[in-house]
């Protein structure tokens, strides 16, 4: 079953009442962009996804996230995790590329702090253009390797190695490693 992130985006663009273009203009991406997504023929970032909800304004959680994630419960299994990425990916041959994946502990809204359980396939990247957002992150890697730059500095981190800061300074995450890179992160406020 694939998700119509297109059809969704549309959904919410037109409930906001906002045309391609204003909405474009308040994300700062193309109009081209808005238009190509909402027509399923691109499959947008991570980021191009979160700067575009950002023009709404609408976290990638209430994008998704249909049926609410109960505020008062405490205890998750892995299947309870609200999966951020999977949809975005793009199926090439009949095998999905999934080269990153970002799944959310419980109502991030509601605690004001976002815990993930992050994935990264080897070669996968956050982008070129530096991710920059009001709030604060860490993390711990488990496994696998990942390149972090913020600002300018770049540090590769392999398993118990952790990072915290400030995320209003670009930053940006590779596995340059040859396996998956397994991260435990937490936000706040929430970002995605």
């Amino acid at each position: 079953m694939s998700y119509d992130v297109g059809g969704r985006l549309k959904e919410i663009r037109l409930a906001a009442g906002l045309s391609q273009r204003e909405l474009a203009a308040r994300s700062g991406v193309t109009h081209s962009l808005i238009s190509l997504i909402e027509q399923n023929r691109n499959s947008p970032s991570v980021a191009s996804l979160r700067k575009i909800l950002g023009g709404i304004p609408m976290t990638m959680v209430s994008f998704f996230d249909e049926e609410r994630t109960p505020r008062d419960k405490v205890f998750f299994e892995a299947s309870d995790l609200l999966d951020l990425t999977s949809r975005l990916h793009q199926v090439n041959g009949g095998e999905i590329r999934c080269q990153i994946s970002f799944r959310q502990v419980g109502d991030a809204q509601a605690h004001n702090l976002q815990i993930l359980h992050e994935s990264y396939d080897p070669g996968a990247d956050t982008g070129a253009a530096m991710l920059k957002h009001e709030s604060h992150e860490g993390g711990v890697v488990l496994a696998g390797e990942l390149e972090i730059t913020v600002g300018d500095q770049i540090k590769v981190l392999k398993p118990g190695d952790a990072y915290l800061f400030d995320s209003r300074i670009p930053h940006r995450y590779r596995n340059i490693g040859t396996e998956r890179c397994i991260v435990v992160s937490a936000c706040t406020p929430p970002y995605l």
